[in-house]
């Protein structure tokens, strides 16, 4: 890609946009500083076999030459170094050595990249970006905006907002992919850009909705809503969707809140699939257990205060002969508890606890709607949490904390 060229050094110079093939072949990089320490990754990763000559390196380029990846010459240049040199990069702070590099480059026909002055090189590096095979690669003769540019294409590429759909048409087949706490920015790229692609998204209540209004028309979107104690798509009926569209030749993302795997019920969907013949692609997402706690204040670990945290479902209560939780073991431990699924049975589960031998005075923090513009945090200790979610009319989905962690901020710089 070239752009209008706002650099007046290189004013009227309009260069022909190549990609060179340098697997196997030499590569002469002058100059060991910090231009070569960024140039040098790419020419790497290409299969150039590049020998650097420069008398002194910055510590990372020079972890490439004992690494064998680089050849380095540690001496001065001197005339007759670009023999057999397919491509050569100079970038050194002595321009007299700059001009002799460039020089012997014009006498033997190797273009030349030159960091110190892009009028006098016979070749740009463009600034590039990579997204799923495809190399992204920018030339305006300015390398500020030739980075900003590569940059925002190659974000829009990756977040879905540039879309090529029709020439990255996916195999059918399903994506779990985890939409994160709520926020529809915390949704990983790559489960951004599987999003874009989808024939059908079989969404979740708690997968962030905003995202689903960025689907193009033509994308089917199938409710599977679970709302707590209320109506909800059998999940036997979500692993038949998910096979039946895929068998139809679709690619399908099933969009969850968090994490596929943490009370996602992702590993039901996998082995559905699985059994089916289904290829299934799994993206892994921010789990609202240590990102709610997060966007509220609250690190689930603190350095002198605790090293563990556990993550605990409350959605079958202590005293149900189903739960197999074992809560005088947690009562025992004095790391950070995260109750997930827990607003309805939050009273029974305190008060286990407290029987089990955890202090009534431990702080908990109840975070509603984490992540999201809705939400809020209430402070409340094991004695009083279920009073406090009762009377300010908590309802799900929350992240309930419980344990010192809680008021490692000062309460007076917290946002209730």
């Amino acid at each position: 890609m070239t752009a209008p060229n706002p650099h007046p050094s290189t004013e009227g110079r309009t260069p022909y946009p190549v990609g060179l093939l340098l697997t196997g072949r030499r590569v002469v990089v002058v100059g060991g500083g910090q231009v070569a320490q960024r140039r040098l990754p790419a020419l790497i990763a290409a299969g150039a076999e590049v020998e650097l000559i420069s008398l002194t390196t910055t510590p990372a380029v020079q972890a490439m030459a004992d690494a064998g990846e680089i050849a380095w010459q540690q001496r001065c240049y001197a005339d007759g170094d670009l023999a057999e040199a397919w491509y050569a990069l100079v970038a050194t702070d002595d321009h007299a050595v700059n001009e002799a590099v460039s020089a012997e480059a014009e006498r033997r026909r190797v273009f030349c990249a030159r960091s110190d002055d892009a009028a006098a090189a016979t070749a740009w590096t463009p600034a590039t970006g990579h997204d799923e095979g495809t190399t992204v690669a920018v030339l305006t003769g300015d390398p500020r905006h030739s980075a900003a540019l590569r940059t925002t294409i190659v974000e829009g590429l990756r977040d879905g907002s540039l879309s090529a759909r029709q020439y990255r048409q996916r195999t059918a087949g399903v994506a779990l992919v985890g939409g994160g706490p709520g926020d529809p920015d915390l949704i990983t790229v790559r489960g951004r850009r599987l999003l874009a692609d989808a024939d059908v998204v079989v969404a979740d209540r708690l997968a962030p909705r905003e995202l689903l209004a960025e689907l193009p028309p033509h994308v089917e979107v199938v409710d599977a809503s679970k709302i707590p104690y209320g109506r909800a798509m059998a999940q036997e009926a979500i692993n038949r969707t998910l096979i039946e569209h895929a068998k139809a030749g679709r690619f399908v993302v099933r969009l969850k809140g968090g994490d596929p795997y943490v009370y996602g019920r992702g590993g039901e969907e996998l082995l559905a699939c699985a059994e089916a013949g289904i290829p299934v692609t799994v993206v892994p997402g921010i789990s609202s257990s240590i990102s709610v706690p997060a966007a509220a204040g609250i690190p689930v670990t603190h350095r002198g205060m605790t090293h563990e945290f556990t993550v605990v479902s409350g959605h079958v209560a202590p005293e149900d002969p189903r739960s197999l939780v074992n809560w005088e073991a947690l009562a025992g431990m004095t790391g950070t508890l995260v109750l997930l699924m827990a607003v309805e049975r939050i009273g029974a589960i305190a008060a286990r606890l407290i029987a089990s031998g955890r202090a009534a005075d431990t702080p908990v923090a109840v975070v509603q709607e984490g992540t999201t513009a809705t939400q809020r945090r209430l402070d409340a200790t094991l004695a009083t949490v279920a009073d406090t979610v009762a009377a300010h009319g908590v309802r799900p989905p929350a992240v309930i904390v419980v344990g010192e962690v809680v008021h490692v901020l000062d309460p007076a710089t917290r946002t209730a």
